[in-house]
């Protein structure tokens, strides 16, 4: 996997041998960071990862200027892996957080900018998170909750939902906080 824009882009990010999650495409995260950057300038926002993975957003995030960036994950090999690739980019801004994402979500007192999930694309529960994200006071005034899904999944009826991006089998359904 590779960084494919900003301060860092061409730069291989390591996972482990045995990493078993679906990391979001290059093309994909390409396409999505060229609308974000569009939209908001990712030196001034707060950022937060949920389903953090191998940390692929999150690292194209911070290489792209973002400095606070939160980044939740369940799997501890996995926050491990992201620890260490930060540490060698010498990224400070990413900050993991070991912990189930829909507990996180009730923990949770900050606000952020954005909001992107990329859940297992088979989890049970997948169709809860936009009200799970959105009933909860986490997005800024304007901020966007991204979430990245399987074709299957359809969100246009759901309320602060306003827009939807294809690119192969990656969905990306857009929600905004007015």
């Amino acid at each position: 996997m590779r960084i494919v824009g900003g301060e860092h882009k061409g730069r291989i990010i390591d996972v482990a041998g045995d990493f078993d999650a679906r990391p979001t495409t290059d093309f994909a995260r390409e396409a999505l960071f060229n609308i974000l950057a569009n939209h908001f300038d990712l030196a001034e926002v707060s950022f937060l990862d949920l389903f953090g993975g191998s940390g692929s957003i999150s690292f194209e995030c911070c290489s792209r200027g973002c400095r606070e960036i939160d980044l939740v994950e369940i799997n501890g090999r996995f926050v491990q892996g992201i620890l260490k690739e930060a540490a060698k980019l010498k990224m400070t801004g990413i900050h993991p957080v070991n912990m189930d994402v829909f507990r996180f979500l009730i923990l949770c007192r900050k606000q952020y900018d954005l909001i992107f999930a990329d859940p297992p694309y088979e989890l049970k529960n997948l169709a809860d998170l936009p009200e799970a994200v959105l009933g909860k006071d986490l997005l800024q005034s304007g901020g966007w909750f991204i979430l990245e899904h399987s074709r299957k999944h359809i969100f246009n009826q759901v309320p602060h939902f306003f827009d939807e991006r294809r690119y192969g089998n990656v969905h990306f359904s857009f929600f905004r906080k007015l």
